[in-house]
């Protein structure tokens, strides 16, 4: 299944290590020394504000998007073509 986290991107919700509020950056030393050290393989999906972070295997991502949003959608079954019976 795939999450879309904002700006037209998804992300394989198998890919997925975690989904953080931003307001953790503001609170957590450790979480912003992460952040620094992950610059390198970072996007910026948010035009305006940042609302939460996305971090997979090989990417992390600023996201517009609120992090209790994303998990709504990572809970929701996905609908596939396949699944479509075209008239």
């Amino acid at each position: 299944m795939y999450l879309h986290i904002g700006e037209d991107i998804l992300v394989k919700t198998d890919d997925v290590i975690a989904i953080l509020d931003k307001k953790l950056l503001q609170d957590s030393p450790i979480m912003s020394e992460f952040l620094e050290k992950k610059s390198d393989v970072t996007s910026h999906l948010a035009k305006n504000s940042v609302k939460s972070i996305v971090v997979t295997d090989k990417q992390v991502y600023y996201s517009p998007l609120a992090s209790s949003t994303l998990k709504k959608r990572s809970l929701q079954p996905s609908l596939l073509i396949d699944d479509i019976d075209i008239l």
